[in-house]
């Protein structure tokens, strides 16, 4: 038989420590491998951190509340074969009370576990290491933001297996693992941008991976077993772990024993505490605010809580009502998609003087028009939108406007026109906007241009468009659908010159033939480039399109 420490694993954002919130084993116990065994909490979330082996606990260190430091050990198995730490060792500390220090020599883990470490890059002894680097992901890019890992540190992993997700400026790729193989380490927290080439996985292989084996130096040295009873000088080694209190529910106020409040913060200071207390002092009606802090810089524990509730404190007539402050806030990382459309949002405000253009189109003709295609040919062809009648619209003047088919690149100093159409089409998705492109819109019959508009949307929507869908638009249509809104002024999706945005159809009394008659009306809200299209051929482009619009006969005519 052997002994296992396990060290508090790294629970992710770069965190340091995390306050231990609940135990659910105690010395004594059978668990199994990948058993629940303790709950931690940092400060974005609670943890729930499982056993790496199977075995009988021993010890545990640290009791609710008490802040745990990333790497630092938490627990000791006794288990089959020779575990990581020295068997004389450990069983003598385990099964007597604590020693000083310089009682025993630290103990190592076996040669073949022992990590070492190249260039920050953990390998392991003993056996083929396979060390994997970001590919190139297209279109000459040198880095990718990294928006997931699919995998974790000790997972066995097969070839081809999905393991991370990064995204470039045009869209998020699944990347796969070229090996199968058990996974020792992962480079990279969601957020960060990696360079094309960088390491940023490192496998245990079959056979002798792409990598020697690790440089014949000292393993680090794992935690001595007489730090975990030093921890708790005054209990046994085999003395249980306090139970954790279960989450009670929120109690109003008036449960709780009225007692005048006492400000002991000045207005405005904030109260320190931990996830864990704030948790439960809301949970027990309690303002932290006038809870006095004994501890480090007036930090709240948890038995500061205790005592404040046992002397009948309350959060005061407020809560009692029903009603009480909400102080709390949250900080959001900009990451993924969401950085990518801000940073393109930003540039193209920056970069591009934009000027609005909005007319109002009678659009009544065109939906009898609409209605009746769709009553013949809905079943067979496909149903029409509005999009589709306003893209050909949109072709067909752009032949006698091509300076709107264009892309401005400033940095290079010229403008270049494309006699084809690619018309992007904006489209909200669960994860934010995008714009799937209409590869030469103008080759496309009226409902080939519909079907292509709904594969192109569903692809964004289920995050499954390409690169090549993704980019290389001439000019864009932008529709907020039913929530279109009277007016808008889109920003134009650079280095394009133009974008059309439609606004919602309306019923509305208008004046015809001395008459006041009801029609259907829809204002079109475009978007310009002024240092590559003038305010006079924007307006002639509009126009152009709303008499087509308005008489749908002329969509049809060369």
């Amino acid at each position: 038989m052997g002994h296992y420490v396990f060290k508090l694993p790294d629970v992710g954002e770069g965190t340091a420590e995390a306050e231990l919130v609940a135990w659910h084993i105690k010395p004594g116990e059978m668990i199994a491998e990948d058993q629940h065994i303790v709950d931690v909490m940092t400060d974005k979330a609670t943890v729930e951190i499982p056993s790496p082996a199977a075995g009988k606990v021993l010890s545990v260190k640290g009791a609710p509340g008490e802040m745990l430091a990333v790497g630092s050990a938490i627990l000791v198995l006794e288990v089959d074969g020779s575990g990581n730490a020295d068997a004389e060792a450990e069983a003598s500390e385990v099964s007597a009370p604590p020693k000083p220090a310089t009682a025993a020599p630290p103990p190592q883990r076996a040669a073949s576990e022992a990590p070492a470490k190249i260039n920050d890059v953990s390998f392991v002894k003993g056996g083929g290491n396979y060390v994997f680097k970001l590919p190139d992901v297209g279109e000459g890019t040198a880095e990718a933001e990294l928006v997931a890992w699919q995998i974790k540190p000790g997972d066995t992993i097969t070839e081809d297996q999905h393991i991370v997700d990064v995204m470039t400026d045009k869209a998020t790729v699944e990347i796969t693992s070229p090996v199968a193989g058990k996974v020792i380490s992962i480079t990279g927290v969601p957020g960060q941008m990696l360079a094309v080439g960088s390491q940023i996985l490192v496998l245990q292989v079959e056979g002798p991976g792409n990598i020697g084996a690790a440089p014949q130096q000292e393993a680090p040295q794992q935690e001595s077993v007489p730090e975990l009873q030093k921890a708790t000088p005054s209990e046994p080694a085999s003395a249980p772990a306090k139970p954790a209190p279960s989450a009670p529910e929120r109690r109003p106020a008036a449960q709780v024993a009225s007692k005048p409040g006492f400000a002991t913060r000045t207005p405005g200071e904030k109260p320190i505490a931990s996830p864990a207390v704030r948790r439960r002092a809301w949970e027990a009606g309690v303002e932290l605010q006038f809870v006095p802090g004994t501890g480090p810089g007036g930090r709240i524990s948890q038995s500061d809580l205790d005592s404040y509730i046992a002397s009948g404190g309350s959060i005061g007539q407020v809560a009692a009502a029903g009603l009480r402050k909400k102080t709390g806030t949250e900080d959001i990382k900009v990451i993924g998609l969401r950085r990518t459309i801000a940073m393109r949002m930003q540039d193209a405000k920056r970069r591009i003087p934009h000027f609005s253009y909005i007319e109002e189109i009678d659009v009544t003709g065109l939906e009898e028009l609409r209605a009746k295609f769709n009553a013949q040919w809905g079943k067979t062809r496909g149903k029409l939108t509005l999009l589709p009648f306003l893209a050909k619209a949109m072709i067909n003047a752009l032949a006698d406007y091509p300076q709107i088919n264009a892309r401005f690149h400033d940095d290079d100093g010229f403008v270049r026109r494309y006699e084809g159409v690619h018309l992007g089409i904006a489209t909200q998705t669960p994860t934010g906007l995008v714009v799937p492109v209409i590869q030469h819109a103008e080759a496309l019959t009226l409902w080939q241009c519909a079907t292509e508009i709904a594969r192109l949307a569903a692809a964004a929507r289920e995050g499954k468009a390409t690169r090549d869908e993704l980019s290389g638009s001439t000019i864009s249509i932008t529709s907020l659908g039913v929530l279109g809104g009277v007016a808008t002024t889109p920003v134009i999706n650079y280095p394009e010159v133009a974008i059309v945005g439609v606004n919602k159809i309306l019923e509305r009394p208008m004046v015809q033939n001395e008459k006041i008659v009801i029609r259907k009306m829809m204002n079109l809200s475009s978007s310009f480039d002024h240092r590559v299209v003038d305010g006079w051929h924007a307006a002639e482009f509009v126009q152009r399109i709303r008499a087509q619009l308005e008489t749908p006969a002329m969509l049809f005519v060369d």
